[in-house]
């Protein structure tokens, strides 16, 4: 029953055949896998963890070690897969705080590549599904360590983790942004250099009416995103409205709502041509201005949209949802400069090119046509020094860092995991008042198990060679005896084993080994 329910989850994916496991070699050093589970009922459904395990010390005895991604937890203790694991975790959907890349990459080079490093070792990187975070730091890795062009990193990643028709591997436009960075940061000396970041403005062209505009940044290491300002109604002023009335807000009694047709009418202070050439014909340009400095303690940072409309009955219905994430260093051409960022730049992004809800491209009617950030280094009061701190990449033999991992239980507990925004009708809800005024009726019904469906639609598996893993037997509910991989039984007569049956090869998913 366990093997059908991961089946049903996989849907479009396919099994490994020696271990029935959602997991591929992306190249013959490096696996990339769903997250897997050591609690009910995720363990009926994903990975389980003792048939991971099981398979990994089977086809590569202690050579292996696991880099997870989870903010939202394992879903098992360290002990379960022999304490051989490193945590770098930061919440689902998003691109890694850019601090952590140069670490992860260092510890991962030291596992492979390390002066003590014998041959044959293996990096087991997962997240949820094992695509999006675990797929940006695998590209990562490619770029950095291993001379990969960006072009070819994501496309072998696709190649090896996608089935033909469902789309990229990395495909969320924030995540697809930082494998570039990654890519100026190794072309330029692998310098970076964190600061505090003050937003000054946020401009917007052709605002619809009730959208919700937030700057959010991370914290604790990266491991939780915060809402450091949302924008009211007083924040904001309107440039050339050619219909004032059509930008009236239908949810009037709330602060953080946008009305248009009450914006005094103003020029903007800042610059023009240092946001766009030109304004689009016919549209509105509003500029948001906090009232207080608006301080985020590192270069990471992402702008929240959400879209409103009123309806009967105190209810609202969620017509848009939508964020970008950027890191000034990058767009402020450090690299490029040894390190010496500018002190002060613009973001700006079309509603296109923007993130969707939950990893996807889906992001609801259009809020707007574009937006632009207005930054600057943020500077302590009274100084001109600015707030920064270098972060280099360790070199070989030198300690690496390791964050603290999220609590392995909370995986899958909706009453720990982070909210996910989503279209649909909401009601006033006093545990979130401060991100929506309502909480999301259309999420609150849908399973565990549909979740997972969703997520992971698309994955597939291969062998080290690129070789397709195919073939699962519905009707006995575990893994085709097909032995992709040749060399599985050259190594367990090479260990001095009798040659593995094929008895012993479909065995690993039901907790049973005869050996």
């Amino acid at each position: 029953m366990a093997s059908i329910l991961r089946q049903i989850v996989a849907g479009p994916r396919q099994k490994h055949p020696e271990a029935g496991l959602d997991l591929c070699y992306v190249t013959d050093n490096i696996i990339a896998t769903s997250g897997p589970s050591s609690t009910f009922p995720q363990k009926a459904y994903r990975n389980p963890t003792d048939s991971l395990v099981r398979f990994l010390t089977y086809k590569h005895d202690i050579d292996w070690a696991i880099w997870e991604f989870r903010a939202e937890g394992t879903g098992y203790p360290d002990s379960e897969v022999y304490g051989r694991i490193r945590h770098y975790p930061w919440p689902d959907h998003h691109p890694p705080p850019f601090a952590l890349v140069p670490n992860i990459m260092a510890s991962m080079r030291d596992w492979l590549k390390g002066p003590d490093t014998k041959p044959g070792r293996v990096v087991v990187v997962h997240c949820k599904a094992g695509k999006g975070r675990s797929g940006t730091i695998t590209c990562s890795y490619l770029i950095s360590e291993e001379g990969w062009t960006v072009e070819d990193a994501l496309f072998r990643f696709t190649a090896r983790r996608m089935r033909s028709g469902f789309g990229p591997g990395v495909s969320i436009p924030s995540q697809l942004r930082w494998v570039r960075y990654v890519d100026d940061w190794t072309k330029h000396g692998k310098t970076y250099v964190e600061r505090k970041i003050e937003v000054l403005e946020v401009h917007v062209w052709n605002l619809r009416a009730g959208v919700k505009v937030s700057v959010e940044g991370y914290i604790e290491g990266g491991r939780r995103i915060q809402n450091f300002h949302t924008f009211h109604r007083h924040e904001r002023m309107v440039i050339g409205a050619s219909e004032p009335n059509s930008a009236t807000c239908p949810m009037s009694n709330s602060d953080d709502c946008l009305p248009l047709s009450d914006a005094k009418v103003q020029p903007s202070t800042t610059k023009q041509d240092n946001i766009t050439d030109a304004f689009d014909a016919g549209a509105d340009a509003v500029i948001f201005r906090p009232s207080h400095p608006i301080i985020l303690p590192t270069s990471d940072i992402n702008i929240d949209l959400e879209r409103r409309n009123k309806a009967a009955y105190g209810w609202t219905m969620v017509t848009s949802v939508a964020h970008v994430w950027f890191n000034t260093f990058f767009e402020g051409h450090g690299p490029q400069n040894g390190g010496d960022a500018e002190t002060s730049g613009v973001f700006e992004i079309a509603w296109d090119a923007m993130d969707g809800i939950k990893g996807s491209a889906r992001k609801g009617t259009k809020a707007l046509d574009r937006l632009a950030v207005v930054w600057r280094a943020a500077k302590p009061e009274g100084s001109n020094t600015e707030l920064v701190r270098s972060v280099a990449e360790p070199r070989e033999g030198e300690p690496v860092p390791e964050m603290k991992a999220a609590d392995w239980k909370s995986a899958g507990r909706p009453d720990l995991a982070a909210v996910d925004k989503d279209l649909g009708l909401r009601t006033e809800s006093p545990a979130s008042v401060a991100v929506s005024k309502a909480s999301s009726l259309k999420s609150s019904g849908s399973s565990s198990l549909a979740r997972e469906e969703g997520s992971l639609a698309g994955v597939k598996t291969h062998g080290p060679d690129g070789e397709d893993f195919v073939g699962h037997q519905a009707a006995l509910g575990r893994p085709t005896v097909t032995v992709s991989d040749p060399d599985l039984r050259k190594e367990k007569v090479a260990s001095g084993a009798a040659a593995a049956t094929a008895e012993e090869l479909v065995l690993y998913d039901t907790g049973v080994h005869n050996r």
